[in-house]
């Protein structure tokens, strides 16, 4: 699976994208993401009550997760997911 990471998630990182196996669902990866990154990913990733937040977007192959299966969305190997925080602007 290919795994894109954009904005403040590439500097919690380090990197532009990685390849890894595919974990079962959106909810393990992020979990995976927030232990590997430790508190700064951790903090970006959930709510102080351990839901996803709300600034995160996931996308499954230009999908968004959330007109999807949300975080129970199944991963596959060939998938590439791209991760954003949500983005104001005005």
């Amino acid at each position: 699976m290919k795994l894109k990471f954009f904005a403040t998630y590439r500097e919690i990182t380090g990197c532009r994208e990685l390849d890894i196996p595919a974990p079962s669902t959106a909810m393990v990866l992020l979990r995976e993401l927030a232990q590997i990154y430790g508190a700064k990913m951790q903090e970006k990733l959930f709510a102080a009550d351990g839901a996803v937040s709300d600034e995160v977007i996931l996308l499954v192959n230009g999908r968004n997760i959330a007109h999807l299966e949300g975080t129970d969305t199944g991963l596959h190997d060939e998938d590439v997911l791209s991760l954003f925080p949500m983005v104001a602007g005005g």
